[in-house]
């Protein structure tokens, strides 16, 4: 598979998904993650090894941007989640405490987040 990489885009859907798929990386809807990614690094102590050139002025600014607005982006939607739990908002079952579907809600999204990978 190392040497036929792109043997999955073999009809024009596969051809679309993956366009949109790098469109979305290239938005930088999801550059949060990159956040975790160099926080992990700095408590484990090592240093990534990458084989791409360092980033120009512009690259990091346009890539920070990027990391923030997604962060920007990424508390919003928690906000927005935690103050519809708070105030009832949801499907969650009637009788279970906001502080339980917060908690449930926290848990669900850690589980997806470890099946994304």
């Amino acid at each position: 598979s190392s040497f036929c990489m792109l043997d999955f885009c073999n009809n024009y859907f596969a051809v679309f998904t993956m366009w949109f798929a790098l469109a979305v990386e290239m938005s930088g809807l999801l550059h949060s993650s990159y956040l975790i990614q160099m926080l992990v690094v700095k408590l484990s102590g090592q240093e990534v090894k990458s084989r791409e050139a360092p980033r120009t002025a512009f690259q990091s600014f346009f890539f920070w941007f990027r990391c923030l607005a997604s962060l920007a982006i990424l508390c919003f939607c928690f906000a927005v989640t935690f103050v519809a739990l708070f105030n009832g908002q949801t499907t969650m079952w009637e009788g279970v405490p906001a502080s339980v579907a917060l908690v449930i809600f926290l848990i669900l999204m850690t589980v997806v987040g470890m099946l994304e990978g």
